[in-house]
């Protein structure tokens, strides 16, 4: 394994480090206006939710690694205190990359990128049009984190207001993950469509699950099992009972082999399949 301390490496190969390893990130897409009133909107990726009473955003227009410059974004924040955050979905992915060319001050990336400004209600940093959510917010603080190339701040956004396109909700009145259809960001010049890799794994909230270390070991110890095989074994609270196993030997048309690796490579087919329940019998069988 490659070890690294990042004080001895440059700058630029310990971004190129943290951003290709720290992905998918999501994406802030940010409106900002300055002291003269000139609208701004850039993307910055360093971004999250951190709260929800109140509504928290954070995300950090970081200092350029090449000059060590400060971008207008972060200028404008703490000229203004306010912002909007907008949210990046697939089809618009190429003019919110447009919309990142070091343009100069002054010069309105709405327009550059073919993007519709409007208007706010509460903030007077004005919204993408485009995008199907977009958060007004108020700046509470600007936080520091450095003063040298690739140094972050930190903004520290209060939504105080939300508009959604109802296009993008379900039935429950809830986003719907696939109408939505948001990039986020990776290494490079790498992004990624999140719709395209979504996958469900149950969460081990309302159970308790038995724990990868109750798991016998002839089969916690298996060649053909992966991790995830075992983390959706250990998930379960309780093991078929005897009674339950002995009644599926009994009634299954599944063909049960004398040599456990073969039956390992079945119940691996059945977890794929997410039937669980039959993947332990199959294991647990004699």
């Amino acid at each position: 394994m490659l070890s690294i301390d990042p004080k001895e490496i440059p700058t630029a190969k310990l971004h190129g480090y943290l951003l290709g390893a720290v992905a998918p990130r999501p994406i802030a897409f940010a409106s900002t206006i300055d002291a003269e009133g000139n609208s701004n909107l850039s993307p910055f990726s360093f971004f999250n939710v951190f709260s929800a009473n109140p509504p928290i955003m954070i995300f950090s227009p970081a200092r350029r690694v090449k000059n060590n410059t400060t971008k207008h974004t972060l200028e404008n924040a703490i000229a203004t205190k306010e912002v909007v955050i907008n949210v990046v979905n697939y089809d618009i992915v190429q003019q919110m990359s447009l919309s990142s060319t070091e343009y100069a001050e002054g010069v309105n990336e709405f327009e550059k990128a073919g993007l519709t400004m409007l208007a706010s209600d509460k903030v007077k940093p004005f919204r993408v049009a485009e995008s199907p959510v977009q958060f007004e917010c108020k700046v509470n603080e600007v936080v520091s984190l450095g003063n040298e190339g690739g140094a972050g701040n930190l903004i520290i956004c209060e939504v105080v207001k939300l508009h959604i396109n109802e296009d993008i909700l379900n039935e429950n009145g809830t986003i719907d993950h696939y109408k939505i259809d948001l990039v986020a960001r990776a290494g490079g010049s790498f992004y990624s469509r999140a719709r395209d890799g979504f996958f469900e794994i149950p969460k081990p909230i309302a159970t308790l699950g038995i724990g990868v270390d109750q798991i016998p070991a002839n089969i916690r110890t298996s060649n053909i099992l992966t991790g995830n095989d075992l983390g959706i074994l250990g998930n379960v609270e309780q093991l078929p009972s005897s009674e339950e196993i002995q009644e599926f030997k009994n009634t299954t048309e599944i063909t049960i082999s004398e040599l456990p690796e073969t039956n390992h490579k079945l119940a691996q087919e059945f977890l794929a399949k997410g039937d669980v329940k039959t993947a332990w019998k199959i294991l647990l069988v004699k």
